[in-house]
């Protein structure tokens, strides 16, 4: 019997070679190992489109919340603000200096906390949702959405998000303002007392002010404003990143994301602004000190424009304004960035 020859180190792995799958030793410690079979199903589940889109929405509203906190805090001021508080009756950048002279980077960011826990769920099921929704309002599957269902869409996922987050959101209010310098609210505080956080002014509300209505009070007017809001911002955004994408190219720049994103965030905000003001009153009706208990959502439109006027509907748009576009740009391009990077994560053929 002849002796059984070495195999060369330079045989060629063609698809015939019989000695495709050897690999010598001194190769083996440069391949990485192959991933396991859990790895590899929990690759697959996060590039689902819908799933990668919930994880991109968390990540996209924290972000573009973090950025703009003091603009944020500031509207809130403004919003709840009536003709016989004038503390924050100023100019923007005087309004702002004056939270920090007396309350700091604590104050300028006072919220965010609740902010960010109610922001990152909120987009994630805004995100995820609109994604879930695209296939019952296509005409035909894969068909890109019309203007006209691109707003239907986004409307029906911003009633989904609203409705699951709705009392992180009135908490954020109360925590907006609990440290204002507001005269009729000095009153009412103890002075050095620490003030409630998240969860304590939550069971304070649900135990004095009525239960689950009272984490739920002023929600009609948040999903009549935030329906028409999202769904525009879902509807301008996607035309004008389409506008936007060079021909012969699938997406634009990172330049042109942050266009639109600014441009649906400020056209979106403006058209539905009055009913941001009306569920800022409604979530701090019941908060003594701030001078006003609206019976309804007309009583509440009656009083203000009576007392206020039109511009009564409006106020701190100015500083909104300011926060929107920042905020919508920072907030589209993380998420486009977040989820093409967990969709890229989709395991290959010859992986599975």
């Amino acid at each position: 019997m002849s002796a059984r020859p070495s195999l060369p180190s330079s045989t060629p792995t063609s698809p015939t070679n019989p000695l495709k799958s050897y690999t010598s030793p001194s190769n083996m410690a440069d391949q990485p190992p192959a991933p396991s079979e859990s790895m590899l199903a929990v690759k697959a589940w996060v590039s689902q489109v819908v799933v990668a889109s919930f994880i991109a929405g968390g990540v996209a509203g924290a972000v573009s919340r973090t950025v703009v906190s003091p603009l944020e805090r500031l509207k809130i001021l403004l919003q709840v603000q009536t003709t016989a508080q004038t503390e924050y009756k100023m100019s923007i950048n005087k309004a702002l200096a004056k939270i920090w002279r007396e309350e700091g980077f604590k104050g300028m960011m006072a919220g965010n906390g609740t902010n960010c826990v109610r922001i990152v769920p909120y987009s994630a099921v805004q995100f995820g949702s609109y994604n879930f929704y695209k296939r019952f309002f296509e005409a035909t599957p894969g068909e890109p959405l019309s203007p006209g269902r691109r707003l239907l869409c986004g409307a029906t996922a911003g009633i989904t998000s609203v409705t699951f987050t709705y009392p992180l959101d009135i908490v954020r209010t109360r925590l907006s303002i609990q440290s204002a310098s507001f005269h009729s609210l000095d009153t009412k505080r103890e002075a050095g007392k620490r003030l409630p956080g998240m969860w304590e002014t939550m069971k304070t509300m649900y135990k004095t002010e009525g239960g689950i209505r009272a984490l739920y009070r002023g929600i009609v007017p948040t999903v009549a404003g935030v329906a028409p809001y999202v769904g525009l911002n879902f509807m301008i955004y996607e035309s004008v990143r389409q506008y936007l994408t060079p021909e012969g190219q699938a997406n634009p720049s990172s330049a042109g994301k942050l266009c639109a994103g600014a441009v649906s965030g400020a056209v979106a905000q403006t058209c539905t602004y009055p009913l941001d003001v009306l569920r800022r009153r409604f979530q701090v009706n019941t908060m003594s000190g701030m001078g006003y208990r609206y019976k309804g959502v007309f009583d509440a439109i009656r009083v203000i424009l009576s007392q206020e006027g039109v511009r009564g509907l409006y106020k701190g748009i100015a500083p909104n304004l300011l926060k929107v576009a920042p905020s919508m740009a920072s907030s589209w391009l993380s998420f486009e960035m977040t989820r093409d990077f967990f969709v890229s994560l989709q395991p290959e053929p010859e992986e599975r």
